[in-house]
């Protein structure tokens, strides 16, 4: 069988201390996060339910999907939601050489525009020197204390579920995707985690842009 690890575990989070795995939890606050979007099949419904329950989330974009869908990636913005930089292309970092990587993140800020700096490696791939240079350069490197593995089409839209209601916690860094291969898992799990939260006085917020 598969292992598939929903939380991180605290010897790779003390490997890496400068990337951030969550968040200070006061106020009960916990962070929805949305990947590999926008997408007009998808991200439109992700806005419309976010809305539904009043609240905000981050989404990490990939900057060719902003190219091509921009309308969908200004209503993101309109409706007062947190972005971040997830490459313009997708890169895994394991298999990419720096400078190419680098460029290719810089290439999806000009179609951003926006003033942030928060970034989350594809994969969660990130090779040492090119998480160096980011940081350098200003980035925060935005990672998770919970994976839902929505995109995973041999996890069962339960399952899903249950990968994120039994560890999400105050401060919790939670992701999904706004992305064709997740649209099943996240269309039955986010509205019950949405009203978990509700419940359960977790405040859903969105990670502040960052100058």
């Amino acid at each position: 069988m598969k292992l598939r690890l929903v939380t991180v575990p605290k010897f790779v989070q003390r490997i890496y201390p400068k990337r951030i795995w969550a968040l200070p939890n006061n106020n009960n606050n916990v962070y929805l996060t949305f990947d590999d979007g926008p997408i007009p099949e998808v991200t439109p419904w992700v806005l419309d339910t976010l809305k539904q329950y009043n609240t905000k989330a981050t989404f990490f974009c990939i900057g060719d999907n902003i190219k091509k869908h921009p309308d969908i990636y200004n209503r993101i913005l309109a409706e007062g939601h947190s972005v971040g930089n997830h490459t313009f292309n997708h890169l895994n970092g394991w298999q990419t050489q720096p400078s190419e990587y680098i460029k290719n993140v810089e290439i999806c800020e000009t179609y951003l525009n926006q003033n942030t700096k928060l970034f989350r490696p594809p994969y969660g791939k990130l090779t040492s020197k090119q998480s160096r240079i980011l940081q350098q350069k200003g980035y925060k490197i935005i990672m998770w204390s919970v994976l839902s593995y929505d995109y995973d089409n041999s996890v069962s839209e339960e399952k899903c579920l249950q990968n994120v209601l039994q560890h999400i916690k105050p401060g919790s860094i939670i992701v999904f995707h706004d992305s064709l291969k997740a649209q099943k898992n996240l269309r039955y799990v986010l509205p019950k985690v949405l009203d978990f939260m509700n419940k359960n006085n977790l405040v859903n917020q969105q990670i502040i842009r960052s100058n």
